[in-house]
């Protein structure tokens, strides 16, 4: 049996701790070495232990996270997990804490019904997962029964023929999971004011996204926004999942739209790359290009073989810029890939893809 995957909990709630030592250590391939109320003890742990994975509160006494992330990223990187708190100050502190270099961000858990336990600590679970195979180097009373992992049936049947073609109109759709947020900043801001519409899924929770398209808006030529329902598909806007939620893209006659829409976790998340990709090769055919970026798992894989069963244009990031190659490697063993590209070069290639 492989080594369990060592964890060190920094947040100043004990709450906090024993609810998130309590949802890692139920997975046999999670371990739970020590818990910290600050950084300072955090550090003590560090020398005594240096674990696989850190999740860190960014608001605690003494130190605040983010210099504490400062320190660990100069000092001695290790991936980090930040573990913040649903506020919109929580949400521009983490997104600065992604740039800094931590690999991900969760929320802080909380109680309620048995069905949102078990989603997060299978969010939380994938979540350090994912965290414990990222490359550094490429970055700047609960049940525990393990649930279904559903596929996009859950939410949008198949398609069973080609999009009408009543436009030949083109839309882009990206997926995206750990390591995504910098490289949809790099992807973003390469592409000019006139690229056709965007649809992006990126793993994030609920009330980051708005933050994470505000500050993309702020830095790219084109529009970026937080999706809200009925909202329609335009050259030079690009339109990311609320947290939470599914996103489909859906056509009615020239007009491309998207609808936000509730249900399960599908390949273990919500937002689901899989479900936004079915949509595409759905309501779009052979207009739509396909794009799936850095994360774990195998999300968007079945999709972009969808995709490309559909006619469409798929890229896949390689392995050499990606925070964590799971989603594109997934991708191209199921051959639902045409091109494997390096980030930098991904932009030009769905510019010619479009026209």
């Amino acid at each position: 049996m492989s080594r369990k995957i060592r964890v060190l909990i920094v947040d100043d709630s004990a709450v906090v701790r024993q609810t998130l030592s309590a949802l890692l250590s139920a997975d046999p391939e999670i371990e739970v070495i020590a818990t910290a109320g600050d950084p300072y003890v955090a550090a003590d742990r560090i020398r005594e232990q240096v674990p696989d994975v850190i999740t860190l509160d960014i608001e605690m006494p003494r130190m605040d996270g983010l210099t504490f992330l400062r320190e660990i990223m100069t000092q001695h990187p290790i991936p980090v997990v930040i573990c913040s708190s649903l506020a919109e100050k929580g949400a521009q502190s983490a997104l600065k804490a992604l740039e800094l270099g931590a690999v991900d961000i969760i929320t802080k858990p909380r109680l309620g019904t048995k069905q949102f336990l078990e989603e997060a600590q299978i969010t939380l679970c994938q979540t350090v997962k994912a965290a414990a195979q990222a490359r550094l180097s490429a970055l700047r009373p609960i049940s525990h029964a393990v649930q279904p992992k559903l596929t996009a049936d859950a939410i949008l049947a198949a398609p069973t023929n080609r999009a009408m073609l009543e436009t030949t109109e083109k839309v882009v759709v990206i997926g995206a999971s750990t390591g995504g947020t910098e490289a949809l900043k790099t992807l973003l801001e390469a592409l000019p004011a006139d690229t056709p519409g965007i649809v992006i899924v990126q793993h994030m929770p609920e009330l980051f996204t708005r933050a994470f398209a505000n500050r993309l808006n702020s830095l790219c030529a084109i529009t970026v926004k937080e999706a809200e329902n009925n909202d329609t598909v335009i050259r030079g806007r690009a339109l990311i999942a609320p947290g939470n939620h599914h996103l489909l893209l859906k056509r009615s006659g020239a007009r491309y739209f998207v609808e936000i829409k509730d249900g399960p976790l599908v390949s273990r998340h919500r937002p689901s790359v899989d479900v936004l990709f079915r949509s595409a090769a759905r309501y779009a055919g052979q207009n739509a290009v396909g794009v799936i970026l850095t994360g774990m798992g195998d999300d968007g894989a079945r999709g972009l073989l969808e995709m490309r069963h559909a006619g469409d244009h798929t890229i896949a990031q390689d392995e050499a810029t990606c925070i964590v190659f799971g989603m594109p490697k997934e991708a191209i063993k199921r051959d639902a890939v045409d091109r494997i590209l390096p980030l930098t070069a991904i932009a030009p290639s769905i510019l010619t893809a479009a026209r």
